[in-house]
């Protein structure tokens, strides 16, 4: 019978086995290692978040390791790598792969709690939500300023009640890019947009939501109609063919000459003929009148290069016929003047001073009292300038004004301030 010597055949059998059995070892301490770590790293996501949220203080990173090994069952920590009954155990490797990968797990989630903490808005609410601005990976420096730029996501959607949009209009909102100052806030950025869509689309509403990567979902209504939309009531559109001044747009106030009137109108549209060589321009044989009630396709407004065009202004009904006997009508824009109400504003934020439009919450603490039971300067240091109730306008209100749900007032203060005051009573 053959006996293998000792040391010889049986030595390299054994180390194949030890070899193979590693990796072995190594995955079940990694398995291991996940399932105890569980509850040792939601426990260092808690620490991290709850310390920099309410104190702003960061946990040391070896601390939280340390506890979260000792959750995780094993005796004296990190000290446990180097404890021999563990090092020389059979399955020390698996042992100590667990140990390694719960302190890794432990002071990742640590770190995210402490991010979170860092940026999780302070009293949250829906308008603190609206009040944050775009994150800073979003800005792009262009032309010497920075930018942010709003791609809309998704489809855009029909708004509920109106018809559908058509589907070449659906496209053209789909691809188009918008950009806006990189200071601005989200409530802002989105109140904006829906400007802008309307403006450049002719929509008849929009409604826009941005999140804090610029990425936009949006709302739309189809134009409700093109020319007569833009007439107000008991007016009429009449187009003349005139020399027009260079920079005229849509809603200027015009005065147009003619032989025997001056007419008073603003502009629903305005265009430059385009000069060719040797190309006279076109020019109908009298000009078109435009009932309010018509109906029409959505007109562009740009503006006038200069030179002879066609003007379209909105006036009353007794200055229609003036206009179309009118042979060669001569147009004059009229200034619109200073707006004092912009000074007041301009002079309020030099103050460091805002307004705000807040609307009176039901069960609120204005709900059914006065402004000086309110103590509304003393508690928000704010002023009310005017409130709106379904009877009228209240300017300069006293003490004794009543204020009840519904009712909007227009205050004055301090951003901080009018944002506290908005909570408490919006």
């Amino acid at each position: 019978m053959y006996c293998p010597r000792a040391g010889s055949d049986l030595l390299p059998a054994t180390q194949d086995v030890d070899m193979a059995s590693l990796p072995v070892e190594v995955l079940m301490g990694i398995y291991l290692g996940l399932l105890v770590g569980v509850i040792p790293a939601l426990v260092s996501w808690a620490l991290g978040f709850t310390f920099k949220y309410f104190t702003g203080i960061t946990v040391p990173g070896f601390g939280v390791v340390v506890l979260a090994i000792a959750l995780a069952g094993v005796s004296g920590g990190l000290m446990a790598l180097a404890d021999k009954s563990i090092t020389q155990a059979p399955n020390a490797e698996r042992i100590i792969t667990a140990i390694i990968l719960v302190g890794m797990v432990s002071l990742y989630a640590h770190s995210k709690g402490d991010q979170l903490g860092a940026n999780f808005p302070k009293r949250l609410s829906l308008q603190g939500l609206r009040e944050k601005k775009l994150s800073a990976d979003m800005v792009e420096f262009v032309g010497g300023r920075d930018e942010v730029r709003i791609r809309i996501i998704g489809d855009v959607a029909d708004m509920e009640g109106y018809p559908p949009l058509s589907e070449p209009l659906r496209a053209e909102i789909r691809t188009e890019e918008w950009r806006f100052p990189a200071d601005l806030r989200i409530g802002e950025l989105e109140r904006r947009m829906e400007e802008r869509l309307k403006s450049a689309f002719d929509l008849g509403d929009a409604a826009v939501s941005i999140d804090e990567q610029g990425r936009a979902t949006v709302i739309a209504a189809p134009p409700f109609s093109g020319l007569s939309k833009r007439v107000g009531d008991n007016r009429h559109a009449v187009s003349v063919d005139a020399l027009l001044p260079t920079g005229l747009a849509r809603n200027d106030e015009v005065t147009v000459l003619t032989e025997d009137a001056q007419v008073r109108g603003t502009v629903v549209s305005a265009r430059s003929t385009p000069s060719v060589d040797e190309t006279p321009a076109e020019t109908p044989a009298e000009p078109e009148i435009v009932d309010a009630e018509a109906s029409s396709t959505p007109v562009q407004a740009p503006t006038t290069d200069g030179g002879e065009g066609r003007l379209t202004v909105a006036v009353t009904r007794t200055d229609v016929q003036p206009l179309l006997r009118s042979a060669q009508p001569k147009v004059v824009v009229e200034p619109r003047g200073t707006h004092r109400e912009y000074e007041l504003v301009s002079l309020l934020r030099r103050a460091g001073s805002r307004f705000r439009r807040l609307t009176v919450r039901a069960d609120g603490p204005l709900d059914g009292t006065t402004l000086r039971d309110a103590h509304v300067r003393e508690a928000h240091d704010v002023a009310i300038v005017a409130i709106r109730t379904q009877d009228g306008w209240q300017v300069a209100p006293r003490g004794d004004a009543a204020v009840e749900a519904g009712d909007e007032l227009y205050a004055i203060g301090r951003r901080t301030d009018l944002d506290a005051f908005a909570e408490a009573v919006a």
